[in-house]
């Protein structure tokens, strides 16, 4: 699985200055000793006023984009987030490559559902699980090419693809959305794979947004 930057808009000033123009104030950067720009500190405290009260629509003038690579049942969870707007690769239109998505790790089943998963099963169970998905990756590929070749429509043959395949998209929103997404899906709570892409994005707005991010996520 992978994310990547794609672009972004605005910043912890933006945040800052959204909230202040309620008075017809502005801010202005600090320069450091090194002349690195910051917020002041009195800017600071205002963010985390903010996101201590639930005044999140400060937060929402800033705007950041990601590519991200995962299989399609992750992506499915993911998809749900509100105010994200999302564009992936439709086998409608091309032909999927044989590119499967392999846990790292597998996990064994919990009487308590919300949970989702337990601890990892034995080394000889993993062993025969990954025997399990190659087989059934190379079978349903197999069957997917063959349906082509056959002359069915790709719209019709993507049904013969498991989950697990990798897909591909777009995905978009407001430093606010983004942080809501990361709240819901850092948790212990969460699908092991989800909370991965959550972090790795977490990683990434962080670094555009430090003093706002750590406010919006508790320092997380």
């Amino acid at each position: 699985m992978k994310i990547k930057y794609k672009a972004h808009s605005g910043s912890d000033l933006m945040t800052v200055n959204a909230a202040r123009v309620s008075f017809d104030k502005e801010s202005e950067w600090e320069e450091d000793d090194r002349g690195n720009l910051k917020l002041s500190e009195q800017d600071k405290k205002l963010v985390n006023y903010l996101a201590l009260h639930g005044h999140y629509s400060p937060f929402n003038h800033s705007f950041i984009t990601m590519h991200v690579q995962a299989p399609i049942f992750v992506a499915r969870q993911l998809v749900k987030h509100e105010y994200m707007p999302w564009n992936e690769v439709s086998g409608r239109y091309v032909t999927f490559n044989p590119e499967f998505y392999m846990p790292k790790s597998y996990r064994a089943k919990v009487e308590n559902k919300k949970q989702g998963s337990g601890e990892p099963v034995s080394v000889n169970t993993e062993n025969y699980l990954r025997m399990i998905f190659n087989d059934s990756h190379r079978s349903s590929f197999n069957a997917y090419k063959d349906a082509l070749a056959h002359g069915l429509c790709e719209e019709q043959a993507r049904a013969l693809l498991p989950t697990s395949l990798m897909t591909q998209w777009y995905w978009s929103g407001t430093l606010g959305a983004w942080a809501k997404m990361f709240n819901l899906r850092d948790t212990d709570s969460a699908q092991e794979e989800t909370r991965e892409l959550a972090q790795s994005a977490g990683g990434i707005v962080s670094d555009i947004y430090p003093v706002s991010w750590e406010a919006l996520t508790n320092g997380r």
